[in-house]
């Protein structure tokens, strides 16, 4: 399977999915209230179950690894 880019994460992508290609996204997660990231939620409606924009959060997420 060919990496993920940054550039490639959406609203589709699955958390453990950028957390494999990007261990070091993990404090912005945290950042929200994420720390549980194994639970269920994390698989769909992370965002939504922790009051973020979805949207918001993936142009933050994004500038954050690029920052890197």
């Amino acid at each position: 399977m060919e990496m993920l880019k940054i550039m490639d994460i959406n609203r589709e992508t699955i958390i453990s999915e950028i957390l494999t290609n990007f261990p070091e996204a993990m404090p912005k997660f945290q950042e929200l209230g994420m720390h549980c990231l194994g639970c269920p939620a994390s698989r769909e409606q992370a965002c939504a179950a922790h009051g973020v924009d979805p949207d918001e959060f993936i142009v933050e997420l994004k500038a954050y690894l690029l920052a890197l």
